[in-house]
């Protein structure tokens, strides 16, 4: 790119003719989508359902909201106005985000991927004002509506190296515009946005390096991530009800490289770009809930069985943002070559998303658990964004680990961050058929109505820093239904559950729900106690004695320790003392944090353990 800005073409016929202006409005299509042919056990709240409450969830939540309603909308439009030979006034953004000539892969970046996030960020928008109804943050996502279908043009993708990464998150952005912050332009926006990019996607799904081997006038970093798209068009379809969307969703399902062979059992995950193709796991879903296809179901289930077979103890997964080969080591070894170790608020998001999906489609409490992982152990501990556009990209678990920013202003971590938070609270409840299946153990309260009788819980919790949720019912008349309550895997036999202050003498299971049916009057109260014994999780099966310490949900880190030396049982009996945890070791003691809770210090994660 860089150079670019000559616009020079390789492409011919089609191409060239539609680069010539701007794109003819189009007639769509529509009809009225049906019901999706996969079935599922259990259903999404609306984002308005929940309210999270005074917690780090909800302060971060709010950090990146206020963040993206304070930004500069002239800058968010730059690159678009500027590629559609408009006026451009405001600020430029810099880094990846606008045209630069500077653009020299490797050695700078600046000018990588014009305009690539702000799919991203409008979509971070509209869904933090489905959460909150906050009046200014609707009219910002209307206005960036506004402002960018004014400068819709095919001549954008001239010369462009990502055209799929960038139209995917434009997509996801005017489709959430459309059903979150009910902006009546973003439709027509989106169809005219793909009439601009149609002719510079492939004829079908295309690996990174097929991509990477299509003529372009810049032979480096020409990657692009065809199989991402199928999620947002089958979302396209179901919104707008517009045909070609669905017909393009199936033009871009990559059976053959991916799905197919996950379906059938193949791990195929080694050597893959590891956040683009967990991320095509929810395409899959959405296969399966659109089409009903088994097939892209197991896909699905498959992948992320292998993902979760090569994961942290944090839950985070793909160090320098690749899976490794199964059974080589390389996990383990990854400690002590990389500091690039989860590519954390990207990689946040595709898991909560896939994991919403298969914890919809089955049921299975083993998803909210790995949810819970990556929760507490990463995103909660992502440093803020920053108003010059640095951001927390990778989460380091090397042996001398610390925080720090990517030295890129506005990387795509940039655009996940508002995402992910704006969904926590649609990650923490399902719907079940005739009740409340409650995921996450988080201040929030969630309004609903049951039986078409207004019903609301409120948890109040400091977990996973203690045993104890406390869940209280209201509703406008009695209503007998089940609350069924996430069990973690690890949960001990101290687990317990009381209604009303008496003991619950029902079945806890871990990895499984406690579900508890009965008639529930307002004030009636569920006290929820998880057993959160310390346990040791080896990085691979090739470095068993290499192990990280975790106390219930979370895993700990060693503060300024990087070459302590424990037993496993001076690891078992760390113990808890303020707001950190103690751990004896050969030479003295040592003190354990949790990831949200480290600022400006060096840590470590993994520690070789005597046998």
């Amino acid at each position: 790119m860089g150079k670019r800005l000559t616009r020079r073409t390789f492409l011919k016929g089609s191409i060239a003719a539609a680069a010539a202006g701007t794109v003819a409005p189009r007639i769509i299509a529509q009809a009225a989508p049906g019901p999706d042919k996969g079935t599922t056990l259990l259903s999404q709240f609306h984002y308005s359902d929940v309210q999270l409450l005074e917690g780090p969830m909800l302060s971060q939540f709010h950090a990146n909201h206020q963040f993206f309603l304070a930004i500069d909308e002239d800058a968010l439009l730059k690159p678009f106005r500027k590629a559609a030979g408009l006026p451009t006034p405001g600020p430029e953004m810099g880094g990846w985000y606008d045209w630069s000539d500077e653009f020299d892969p490797p050695n700078n970046m600046t000018g990588y991927i014009p305009g690539h996030s702000f799919g991203q960020y409008l979509s971070g928008l509209a869904r933090a004002y489905a959460v909150t109804g906050d009046k200014p943050t609707q009219a910002k996502v209307h206005r960036l509506v506004r402002g960018f279908a004014e400068t819709i043009t095919p001549k954008f993708y001239v010369d462009y190296p990502l055209p799929c990464y960038t139209f995917d998150k434009t997509n996801c952005g005017l489709i959430d515009a459309h059903q979150f912050a009910q902006d009546r332009d973003a439709l027509p926006a989106l169809a005219r946005a793909t009439d601009a990019v149609l002719p510079y996607l492939p004829p079908h799904a295309l690996t990174r390096p097929e991509m990477a081997a299509r003529p372009h006038p810049n032979v480096a970093w020409t990657w692009d991530e065809s199989y991402t798209l199928p999620e947002n068009f089958f979302l396209a379809w179901k919104r707008s009800g517009d045909r070609r969307y669905l017909d393009l969703a199936q033009r871009f399902l990559q059976n053959k490289e991916y799905f197919d062979p996950l379906a059938s059992g193949d791990n195929i995950l080694p050597h893959l770009h590891a956040y683009s193709h967990v991320n095509a796991l929810s395409s899959a879903s959405q296969a399966y809930l659109v089409l009903g296809s088994q097939d892209h179901l197991r896909a699905a289930r498959n992948g992320f069985d292998f993902v979760l077979a090569q994961s942290f103890a944090t839950g985070g997964w793909g160090p320098n943002e690749g899976f490794v080969e199964p059974g080589s080591g390389a996990l383990g070894d990854s400690l002590t070559t990389t500091h690039a170790s989860f590519e954390t608020p990207c990689g946040s998001y595709g898991h909560f998303k896939i994991v919403r999906y298969l914890m919809r489609i089955t049921g299975d409490s083993r998803y909210g658990d790995s949810m819970e992982k990556v929760l507490y152990n990463t995103i909660l501990g992502a440093n803020p964004l920053q108003p010059s556009g640095f951001s927390f990209y990778y989460s380091d678990y090397n042996n001398h680990g610390n925080k720090v920013y990517y030295p890129e202003k506005w990387p795509c971590c940039s655009g996940t961050f508002p995402q992910v938070t704006a969904d926590y609270g649609i990650s923490s409840y399902f719907r079940s058929r005739d009740g409340i299946v409650v995921n996450l153990f988080v201040p929030s309260r969630l309004s609903t109505r049951l039986q078409g009788v207004p019903v609301a819980i409120e948890q109040k919790t400091a977990y996973p820093y203690s045993d104890e949720t406390t869940l209280r019912v209201t509703t406008a008349s009695p209503q007998t239904f089940p609350i069924a309550l996430r069990v973690p895997a690890w949960a001990g036999s101290g687990t317990s559950l009381s209604i009303n202050g008496s003991r619950w003498q029902g079945e806890i299971q871990p990895g499984s729900f406690a579900s508890v049916r009965r008639e529930w009057k307002s004030g009636d109260t569920i006290e929820y106690s998880i057993d959160r014994k310390n346990r040791l999780e080896a990085v691979d099966p090739q470095h068993p004695n290499t192990v990280a310490l975790c106390s219930g949900p979370l895993t700990l880190f060693a503060i300024n320790a990087p070459e302590s030396r424990f037993t496993r049982e001076q690891l078992l009996a760390t113990r808890r003392l303020g707001s950190a945890w103690i751990a004896d070791s050969a030479v003295a003691p040592v003190t354990f944090k949790s990831f949200p809770q480290i600022h400006n210090e060096d840590y470590r994660l993994y520690h070789q353990v005597s046998i």
